[in-house]
């Protein structure tokens, strides 16, 4: 843990360096910062003080530790909105090339139509559920027991990680990279996945002009995304080739498929084109990412509350009664899971206080006035911090900070319900035209599995372990989610009976 320490707070030096290279090149290009100029309020002493030159830039420092503390604090005191200028947001996640994460007009309605039309494939759906399923049972589930057996600490979060991973590549290559195999081999592309969205969150605090020359120099964390580029690339490559090996016919049901004839992604020789590997590059990151971070979050808020766990066991334990095996771990099914209200509710109530995407960026098309009163021209970026909205008592009431399930839970004629939230409420799978169309299936597969975790196994945070948010445009946790698994034991059988007696 010593070790996991010093790694943390080296992690942070080095951003904090980073800054402070980018504000010392902002005084030599002061000129060029005029394009990402703050606008803010100087009548509330509330908020920071908008510097000459330099803006909100050493307020951002001297709070980076806790930015999305900060920002909501920020928030809290100024409004329901604050207003800056900005341009080019595209460009900060130029690993995505021009794929539907960073299209616009006609090419992202072209490409939105597609993945609508993936995600409403039966098979496609069932072999995305048959995947989940698999890797729950052959592979998270194996993998917990043996940490339970060793009875030493785990990073939770890491294990995660790896399972989001798998399940996320089988649909879309259609073979298994095997990243949660009893060897757990290298993180290197994850790795590379997490340092993408690590500079794209560093390329929001600094000015445009800052990032790009340093970019050129190859310095900062621009040379950290700079080798992990070639990487993702190398993967893609190496999946493709490994796929075009494979003569099981389950190709005719994967995500590639449905590009690799496209002359638009793939050439004539029959190499892909850059477009295709942006493209396959930004599936995984939406399905590694929502997954792997979302179900983090949710067993930590799920340690801290047992009786949540208890309830969640409670909708469970009629489900493992039917089942005729006596023996093994229980794993549900998708189906099984869809209708349990209350494990929704831990879901979406985790999503809300930490929403894998904590900020979201939306482009002005037309001059306009907000509901909050701020004035928006066409070209602006308005960016939305769905992590401060979650939090927000004017949104969610006097407790919005507390983790409470029931929040999302009626009654309808005597049958409790989930509550209906508008998306313009609840963000975390965006809202409009671009809201997120794997939402069904990516809520389907988490409810599985963390109703696998929870009904074999007992977690606990390891004492004196820090969980915080990381500096990325993904809420990961900083210093990972260290935890002890225990297997439940014999006493499950006499459990579930309670269980389900207490539910006549």
């Amino acid at each position: 843990m010593q070790l996991v320490s010093v790694r943390v707070a080296t992690m942070a030096l080095s951003f904090l360096q980073e800054l402070f290279l980018a504000s010392s090149l902002l005084f030599l290009f002061i000129p060029l910062y005029r394009q990402f100029k703050f606008r803010s309020s100087k009548t509330n002493p509330a908020l920071p003080t908008d510097w000459p030159v330099v803006g909100m830039l050493p307020s951002l420092i001297a709070n980076i530790h806790d930015f999305h503390g900060y920002a909501t604090a920020l928030f809290a005191a100024s409004g329901p909105g604050h207003s800056y200028e900005g341009h080019e947001f595209a460009s900060f996640f130029d690993t995505m090339g021009g794929s539907f994460f960073n299209a616009d007009g006609e090419s992202w309605r072209r490409q939105r139509a597609r993945v609508q039309h993936l995600m409403a494939s039966p098979r496609l759906l069932a072999f995305m559920a048959g995947s989940c399923r698999d890797k729950v049972e052959n592979g998270l589930m194996p993998a917990l027991a043996r940490a339970a057996t060793a009875r030493a600490p785990f990073d939770m979060q890491e294990l995660l990680t790896r399972f989001a991973f798998d399940m996320t590549a089988m649909p879309v290559f259609g073979v298994d990279p095997g990243l949660l195999s009893v060897h757990m081999p290298p993180m290197d592309v994850p790795n590379a996945m997490d340092a993408v969205m690590e500079v794209g969150f560093f390329r929001h605090t600094v000015p445009i002009s800052c990032w790009k020359l340093m970019r050129s120099l190859r310095i900062g964390p621009e040379r950290k995304l700079a080798v992990a580029q070639p990487v993702l690339r190398r993967f893609v490559a190496e999946m493709l080739q490994k796929r075009a090996h494979e003569n099981d016919g389950a190709h005719q049901l994967d995500i590639v498929s449905s590009y690799i004839d496209d002359p638009e992604y793939v050439g004539e020789d029959g190499e892909p084109k850059d477009f295709l590997y942006a493209t396959i590059i930004n599936y995984m990151f939406a399905g590694r990412d929502t997954v792997g971070t979302t179900l983090a979050w949710l067993l930590y808020n799920l340690t801290k509350h047992p009786h949540v766990v208890s309830n969640i066991r409670r909708e469970l334990a009629p489900i493992v009664a039917s089942r005729n095996s006596k023996s093994g771990m229980a794993v549900f099914d998708p189906d099984e899971t869809k209708p349990l209200v209350y494990l929704s509710a831990a879901l979406f109530e985790s999503m809300r206080l930490h929403p894998p995407g904590p900020i979201e960026r939306k482009a002005v098309l037309a001059d306009d006035v907000l509901p909050s009163g701020h004035e928006v021209r066409a070209g602006d970026t308005v960016l939305i911090s769905v992590y401060s909205m979650g939090r927000m008592e004017r949104v969610w009431g006097e407790d919005c900070a507390e983790y409470r399930p029931e929040r999302w839970v009626t009654e309808d004629g005597g049958t409790a319900a989930l509550r209906h939230v508008p998306a313009h409420r609840f963000m975390p799978f965006n809202a409009g035209p671009r809201s997120c169309l794997g939402k069904d299936v990516s809520v389907a597969q988490m409810k599985s599995v963390v109703a696998a975790v929870v009904w074999n196994f007992d977690l606990e945070v390891v004492p004196g372990h820090v969980v915080e948010p990381k500096l990325s445009v993904v809420l990961q946790m900083k210093n990972g989610l260290v935890v002890t698994a225990a297997r439940r034991g014999s006493d499950v059988a006499d459990e579930t009976a309670e269980l389900c007696r207490g539910q006549q």
